[in-house]
């Protein structure tokens, strides 16, 4: 049998990089981060400078093409200026053999006018690859099922769709064939989880498997996820327990309005024990880390998000680092990677009382079902009753779709009339296109005061009642 020549499979891209201080890393990745820096599964925009130790490298996106940086929106490339001296060097990035899978599954997706020769193609990958590739599926159809799970057809190999994949230290168990799962949204899951703090509460209503949930958890979030796919609540379940972080998870399994409602019920006082078992599923419990406050650093949180619409803070706030620190900070981003490693390889310590009043406080709501998330706003509509809430109100994070004839403004004009409220400094984030004519959006705000549910509005209905 002909041995098979990986270097055929290699890709060289040719990049433009930020040559830093090391230190400013951290700051550099959020002055960049809408579109500027390179974005791309299991490959991190801030590498190592084979130049010298004190430095570090930003590799910018393929977009950026002028040495010159005109290719960066003014305002940020201003800023850039303004935070330090910056050398941009020429950059290669070789995507090898590896690269190209995951796991023992090759999941192909054959045009329409070679599915006549599909038997073939997977003969080939199959016989090149044994036995690290066991499985090659084909997709099948259009996903149209109400779990949004792509149909696959096995072609060589055994039938087994389950697999393992990581991300940014955390072990993800699967089976393509019942649950849904995009490696290509790894920078988001990331840089979003970025944004949490130790002891934040998060709600994730579509969470699948569990790619928000679980690294939120090894931070030390509370986290209230759910999904209507009883398969994905079952493997988000077994990740909790492979990353150590189950009694920071609580799991259900129901319609999203249902469990953001569910959550937001306040009991009687003699109901609350009750409460607290039904939000928790038989296998579970949720204890809060010894230094956690989850209704203390909810400013931080804000703070964090207003970065986005004001980046000059951010330069403030990396120069002050600079002059204090010999050392510094890596990107924000492979720093979590690293804490993430090391609490991996141990179970989160907790102690303290059991984190069940969400009826009081969240910090942030993750809504990551793209084709449909914009519609389940209108449940946030009198959700949260203004007499019990604690602390500042959440920031919802809504990922949407956007195609080039429609704009952010006719996103956000959607996002209102379906909260019935107007939202105050929407920070709309740019993940990924997904078509020539189709983009993938965070649209992140936090939750208007008018949403809240006010005492009066219970005494008006008894009245007419």
């Amino acid at each position: 049998m002909e041995k098979l020549d990986e270097s055929k499979f290699e890709q060289r891209l040719q990049l433009l990089a930020l040559r830093i201080p090391r230190e400013l890393a951290s700051a550099v990745t959020r002055l960049l981060r809408s579109g500027c820096l390179l974005d791309m599964p299991r490959v991190k925009p801030v590498v190592e400078d084979p130049e010298s130790d004190k430095s570090r490298l930003v590799v910018l996106s393929e977009k950026i093409q002028n040495p010159d940086l005109s290719d960066i929106p003014e305002q940020a490339r201003n800023l850039l200026k303004q935070l330090c001296s910056v050398d941009v060097v020429p950059y290669t990035l070789t995507l090898g053999y590896s690269y190209w899978s995951a796991g023992h599954v090759a999941h192909l997706n054959i045009p329409d006018d070679l599915l006549i020769y599909k038997d073939v193609i997977a003969k080939v990958i199959y016989d090149k690859n044994y036995p690290r590739i066991q499985t090659v599926a084909n997709k099948v159809g259009a996903i149209s099922n109400e779990f949004r799970v792509p149909k696959f057809e096995i072609l060589a190999g055994k039938n087994d769709m389950v697999t393992e994949v990581k991300q940014y230290g955390a072990t993800f168990k699967l089976d393509y064939g019942l649950v849904y799962w995009n490696s290509r949204l790894e920078h988001e899951h990331i840089r979003l989880v970025s944004l949490f703090k130790k002891g934040d509460v998060i709600c994730d209503m579509f969470s699948g498997i569990g790619p928000f949930s679980v690294p939120a958890g090894q931070k030390g979030c509370i986290v209230y996820a759910n999904d209507l796919n009883p398969d994905s609540v079952r493997y988000l379940k077994i990740n909790a327990k492979i990353n150590k972080v189950e009694d920071y998870i609580f799991t259900h399994n129901m319609d999203a309005r249902v469990f953001m409602q569910t959550l937001m019920i306040v009991p009687d006082p003699e109901a609350k024990s009750q409460f607290a078992a039904a939000n928790c599923s038989s296998e579970e419990t949720v204890s809060a880390n010894e230094n956690s406050m989850p209704n203390g650093n909810h400013n931080d949180v804000q703070e964090i998000c207003q970065e986005s619409l004001d980046d000059s803070s951010v330069v403030n706030t990396a120069k002050r680092r600079q002059e204090t620190s010999n050392e510094g900070d890596v990107a924000c981003q492979e720093e979590d990677v690293n804490q993430t490693k090391k609490r991996n390889n141990k179970k989160v310590k907790s102690s303290g009382p059991l984190p069940v009043k969400p009826w009081e406080h969240i910090d942030h709501v993750v809504m990551n079902l793209p084709a449909s998330a914009l519609q389940f706003l209108d449940c946030f509509s009198g959700l949260v009753q203004k007499r019990y809430w604690k602390g500042s109100l959440p920031w919802i994070h809504c990922y949407c779709f956007i195609r080039s004839s429609e704009s952010e403004e006719l996103i956000l004009c959607e996002a209102q009339n379906k909260l019935n409220a107007k939202i105050a400094e929407p920070i709309f984030h740019r993940v990924r296109d997904v078509a020539p004519n189709k983009a993938m959006y965070c649209l992140s705000f936090m939750l208007p005061m008018e949403c809240l549910k006010d005492e009066t509005e219970d005494n008006v209905q008894s009245v007419d009642g």
